[in-house]
Parts: C-alpha cells; structure tokens; sequence
C-alpha cells in the first residue's frame, strides 16, 4: 500500500492514501530489520537547491513524503538507526541531501549501487543506475521520464504519477537488496559489501564537511604557473629558431602590424598545445618517433628542444588543469567538495569534480587547502603501505626483519642485490642503484615487467631483464608470491585482496582454456599483470577504507569535535580545535595501525600523523 504525507493531494485518488502526520508511518517503519529510503530533489547541489520529497518503506508499504511541508525530524531516530539496514541507490546523493535538510546522520545504510559495483567488478560492460538494476534483477523496464517532471517544481502540488513514482523506487529497492544478497553469498562477498556500505558514509560526510580554498592564494600561483608556461613556449620558439634543421617552422614573412611591438609577434608556425604539430616538429630530430606521449619523448632528453618541451607540458597542465579554471569548483561556501567513484577496479577511490587525488603534490598547491577558522588539520598517512603488504603476502624473511626494524628497505635491498658494487659505489653511485631498487620495489604493486622498467630507468629492455632476474634471485618468495597470484588470475579468471574483506576483481575478457591465439597470449598477459597488482593496491583501499570506518564510528559514538575532510589513497585528513589536536593525533594513529593490523595480522605498518594549519603532501 502507498501512503502520501503532505498538503495538495487527491484525498479520492485509487493509487495512495492520505495521511495527516507521520505517526502511522513511524509506527510501522521502526521495528523493521531493513527498510528503503529514496529522495527527490530541485537539483543535484545539495547546498543550493532542495530535497522536496523522501520516500521511506518497503517491499508491502511505502510513504511518500512533501518535506516542502513536512518536517523529517521524527523519522530520526530510524534513519541514525544502527540494528535498522536502510537501502538506497547511491547513498551518497541522498544523504548529503538529508543531513542538509535535517542534520540527521545516516547510520548501517545498504546501496544498491555501490552492492553491484562489488559483486560485477571489473566488467566494464555492466552499468549501475537503477533502471539497470531493476531490468537486471527483476526484467522491469523502468521509466525514469517522470524524475525530471521534480525539476523547477517549487510549491506546485506532487501529481497522482509522481508520487506513484517515487513509491515504486522504494519498492524495488527492497527486491533489489534480496537479489543482491544471495550473489553476496555465493562469491563471498559479505565481508566487501558491508565494508563499502559503511565506507560510503565516511566518504558522504567528507564530500558533505567540504575543504576550505584560500582563492586569493590559488589565483596567484595559477597567474604564475600560466607565466612560467609563457616563458617555456617562448624558450621553445627560440630553440626553433636557432636550429637549421627546423627552419620550415620559422615564419620569415611575419610583419609587424602597427602599435604592436616586433617582440610581440611569434614567428614559430607551431601550436605548442598541439601534439600533431609538435610531432611534426620532432620527427626532424628524431625521425622514427611515433608520438608526444610523456614516456616516448624521455627517452630523448638530450634534445633541448624537447626535454624543454616536457619540461612546458608539466608547467601547461599546471596553468590549464589547476588554473583560474579550478576555481569554478568552489562552492556556496567557498569550500571544495569533491565527489567520490568508490569501487574501482582494484578497490581504490577515485575523485572528480574535481580529482582531489591529482592535486600536484607541490605543497605550493596543497597550502591552499585550509581548515576552518579556529582549526586545525590532523592528517596521518601509512608508511610504505604497499610495500609492507607485498613483505606480508611473501613472507619474505628480508623483507619483513628489515621493516620491523623500521630500516632503510631500499638501500638494504641494494646492498643484497649489488653486492660489492654497492659496497665499493660512490654517493652518487650509491644514490642510482638505490633508485634502480626501489623502483622494482613499488613497481612490483603495479606488475611492473622489462619493458616498463626499462623506460623508467632509462636503460634496455635486456638490462631491464637482468636487473628483475638478479633482484628475484636474491628476494624468490617475492618472486614466488607475485607468480601465485599471476597464475591464479590466468587460471580462474578473477584475483582477490587479502582476507578478512576478500574483495574480487573479475577479467571480463577471460574464459576457460584461452591462450592459444596471439590475442588470447595478450590478454592473458594484461591478466596477469592486474592479477599482481589488485591483491596489493586493493589491499591498500580496504585498509584505508576500513580505517575511515572506524574513524566514523569513533567520532559518532564519542561525539568527538572533529570533521573527516579528505583521503588521497593511504592518507587520511581531519579537522579539529587546535586544543583537542596532540589528542586526536595520538587516535588517529592508533585507529589507522588497528585498521592495519586488522587486514595484515601484525604491527608492521604505521601511520605518521602531523598537525598543520595547511593542507601538506
């Protein structure tokens, strides 16, 4: 039965009942195990435009709500509910509009949305929205036509269809969760989903809490990023002109046009922003080259002309991607609130709108970000995740003493791997066959091969290849450790992260006995690098994610003064009073090493937490 609670409704109408109050509904929805939750809003910005209705019941019953008129406040109590599993598509969206609307904290929440992301992940072919849950799991074509009718709608009354509308969702919310549950036990999953259900709420109140922008500071570096951008194209088109071999690009017709001043007009025939032009230009220096991509061009550093070229595009994305342009992110508020893809392949958390995780880590960029007034940022970020996860996955004796010794892994990984030369290298020396280690050492978490170490270090693919057999040689449960997992991946067709959360990643391009054609040797090859890569990136996300829960639930039960405002992958940012700041400190540490521990079952990985008034790298 569908109940409307609200002014304006058809009392006579055969597709709902009208109610006076919200007590029927309360009495019917508080002793429920789970119940479905939906909104319609003016909008998509929670902080400009309004949540006009709520729908909230279940598979029997559903009430739909005019919250223009009527107050939410008495269904508090079941929405922070813990033993009660709300069920919405995209929390995330609807929360952030009901905490707005009522500051109500949503609590044990199930999103449809986020559940299929888990159970289909890796099968880019498969979609999410709730029209393709519903012909998904119960062959329902669903028109979502009547949503945009919410648009603009302002006081005018909900018709007959809109509210039918909005109570169906709620219906089919309560059969999708069932659908989804018995797929969440077949593939084991439970563990995941309940990981990612809570996660969304720490992840809605940071994109809801926001991250302060000091503009006036942002505007000035973005002004001399774009002049240090200027300075390179000019430095490029000098470099053009003194070079015989690209005299075709030189202009010598160029005029000077009245009150412009000769310096002012370019000679050069070349877009510096085009990569068809420039290649047009580089191919005189270096015949054979194919395309501008970053890791094509380091190899030809030693041209001037094109290692000033790369050093323009780094200061090009700076001006363009992180310019005035940003500024159009802030919002009402003068705050950034990003928005959070939460599950992708691996598990890790993407961002956009913008991609807080891409913000250059030159701090000049990152001091911009600061707490509100009278606060500070209580951040900690775990040291050499990753590579604690590859010691604990390997059982590598190495590895694992030189990390519980909180020693330099790096340089002793060199000393093991060069032997005398190491022994015997100069600083400088010393310093190279450092680096050419520890790239092995995190390239590992990324499945790194010979062809890829090889432009990295900017050596041959054969010098490459000794390098990796030498390092195995001496570090073989590593090396045993990353072939499992590769294997694993060929064989099955799907690799997963490390227990207690388990998290499975599918190759959609995968099927039984492959490997016979040149395409299938290809694919599988992509399989098995992906297949080294998820369990220790993944890993990484569940522990981060899992530490940001516990963080929540910390936070909610002590109902400490501290606001949760970013996460970049292995780093968590926190804002609070200055006074409470060495306390909290202390707990976020604790929290994020309990996480830790919780997924590896030993102490190794630590958290280093700082207090600043800035945002920091």
């Amino acid at each position: 039965m569908r109940y409307f609670i609200g002014p304006g409704a058809d009392e006579l109408s055969e597709h709902y009942e009208v109610l006076s109050t919200l007590e029927p509904a309360i009495k019917y929805l508080q002793n429920k195990e789970y119940l479905a939750v939906d909104t319609e809003t003016e909008g998509l910005d929670f902080l400009t435009e309004k949540m006009i209705m709520l729908q909230i019941g279940d598979d029997v019953n559903q009430f739909v709500i005019d919250t223009r008129y009527v107050d939410i406040e008495p269904l508090r109590d079941i929405l922070e509910s813990n033993s009660i599993t709300k069920i919405l598509h995209n929390v995330k969206f609807d929360y952030k509009f009901i905490k707005r609307c009522s500051n109500i904290t949503m609590n044990n929440c199930w999103d449809t949305m986020l559940i299929d992301q888990v159970i289909h992940c890796g099968k880019f072919t498969t979609r999410y929205s709730l029209k393709d849950l519903c012909k998904r799991y119960m062959q329902i074509d669903l028109n979502k036509d009547t949503r945009n009718q919410f648009i603009g709608l302002k006081s005018q009354p909900f018709k007959d269809n809109q509210i039918v509308y909005g109570a169906k969702d709620v219906e089919y919310l309560c059969f999708i969760r069932k659908a989804q549950e018995q797929l969440l036990l077949k593939h084991k999953l439970e563990a995941t989903a309940e990981l990612e259900n809570d996660a969304s709420l720490a992840l809605a109140d940071i994109e809801f809490n926001g991250f302060k922008l000091d503009q006036n500071q942002w505007n000035d570096i973005a002004e001399s990023s774009h002049d240090e951008m200027v300075q390179y194209e000019n430095t490029l088109d000098q470099l053009v002109m003194l070079n015989p071999k690209l005299s075709r690009f030189v202009n010598p017709h160029v005029q000077t046009q009245l009150f412009t001043a000769t310096e002012d007009i370019r000679k050069i025939m070349v877009k510096w922003s085009s990569p068809i032009q420039v290649l047009r230009v580089f191919k005189k220096l270096v015949p054979k080259l194919e395309n501008v991509n970053g890791k094509e061009l380091i190899k030809h550093r030693n041209h001037g002309l094109i290692d000033n070229y790369i050093k323009y595009k780094e200061k090009a994305k700076l001006a363009t991607s992180y310019g005035t342009e940003f500024l159009k992110n802030v919002k009402i508020d003068n705050k950034i609130h990003t928005s959070f893809k939460q599950v992708l392949n691996t598990g890790r958390i993407a961002s956009n709108s913008p991609n807080m995780q891409q913000i250059p880590s030159d701090n000049r960029f990152r001091h911009c970000f600061i707490p509100d007034e009278n606060q500070v940022l209580v951040s900690a970020d775990y040291s050499s995740q990753e590579l604690c996860i590859i010691a604990t996955g390997s059982k590598d004796p190495v590895w694992l003493d030189i990390l519980e010794k909180n020693g330099d892994l790096h340089s002793e990984c060199a000393d093991l791997v060069f032997q005398e030369k190491w022994r015997q290298a100069d600083k400088k020396e010393k310093k190279k066959l450092r680096t050419n280690v520890k790239t092995i050492n995190f390239g590992l978490a990324y499945g790194m091969g010979p062809f890829k170490l090889a432009n990295t270090l900017q050596i041959s693919t054969d010098e490459a290849q000794i390098l990796i057999d030498k390092y195995f040689s001496v570090f073989p449960s590593i090396k045993k450790f990353l072939n499992r997992l590769g294997n694993y991946g060929k064989k099955y067709g799907h690799i997963r992260t490390f227990a207690p959360f388990r998290r499975i990643r599918w190759f959609e391009d995968w099927f039984p006995n492959m490997g016979f054609s040149y395409a299938d040797k290809r694919t599988l090859g992509t399989i098995e690098r992906a297949s080294k890569n998820t369990p220790i990136q993944g890993t990484g996300a569940d522990m981060t994610k899992y530490a940001l829960v516990l963080l929540r639930g910390r936070i909610q039960t002590c109902k400490l003064p501290v606001k949760l405002v970013m996460t970049v992958h292995d780093q968590i940012d926190t804002m609070c009073h200055a006074d409470y700041a060495e306390e909290w400190a202390k707990t976020l540490k604790g929290i994020m090493e309990e996480a830790a521990e919780h997924i590896l079952g030993n102490k190794l990985l630590k958290a280093e937490p700082t207090i600043t008034t800035k945002w920091e790298k």
